[in-house]
């Protein structure tokens, strides 16, 4: 349709990093993945990421990317949160067997390990998917599609100190896909419709 397209085949595990730093964003983008798929994840679901407050050198995690916070974006998965490299965050959740699950209704608690985005309105496969990430501070909420999936506050490095900006990565892992109009806005507040929906009242102490 004449747009510019991010073209990640997947083949090899990799990232594209931005070089400057950022902090009080929103950034959005369109989504979609493609057919091929390579080892190691043949088998598995499709695997991506958008991490953000990058830091540090490449290679702290997985020998590949740097230290930061992920948006993951997986199959049935997009939106979840995982801690690469030694972050720490609070975020709402509830317990399921060994799974943590957003829950805007739970407390704020801390995040020790990756945690499942609720709810998962991914699009059918080849269709593209509207993701957002709204940076606030040591703050975030995640977006699917217009749907809040996932918040967390309190983000310390693996010092344990403020963790409130950083590079942003876009992550290969093994699967085609591609972005299209991305965009990164500086913003002062969370949208308030998005703060109400992630209820960012003050954290737990």
């Amino acid at each position: 349709d004449g747009a510019t397209v991010l073209h990640i085949s997947g083949e090899i595990n990799g990232c594209i990093t931005t070089k400057a730093d950022y902090s009080n964003y929103s950034f959005e983008t369109d989504f979609k993945w493609g057919e091929r798929k390579w080892e190691p994840r043949l088998e598995g679901k499709r695997n991506n990421g958008i991490i953000y407050h990058s830091h540090g050198d490449h290679g702290a995690f997985w020998s590949t990317l740097k230290r930061g916070i992920e948006y993951q974006v997986q199959e049935t998965d997009f939106g979840d949160l995982w801690l690469l490299g030694g972050p720490k965050a609070q975020s709402r959740f509830r317990t399921e067997g060994q799974k943590l699950i957003f829950d805007a209704q739970n407390p704020w608690s801390n995040a020790t390990t990756g945690i499942q985005a609720s709810p998962e309105p991914d699009k059918p496969h080849g269709e593209w998917n509207h993701l957002e990430v709204y940076v606030l501070g040591d703050s975030a909420i995640h977006v699917v599609n217009g749907i809040v999936v996932m918040a967390l506050t309190g983000a310390k490095d693996k010092q344990s100190q403020p963790l409130t900006s950083g590079q942003i990565q876009l992550q290969s892992e093994g699967a085609e896909c591609f972005y299209k109009n991305t965009r990164l806005t500086p913003i002062t507040a969370f949208p308030k419709d998005l703060a109400a929906k992630a209820r960012f009242d003050p954290p737990q102490k």
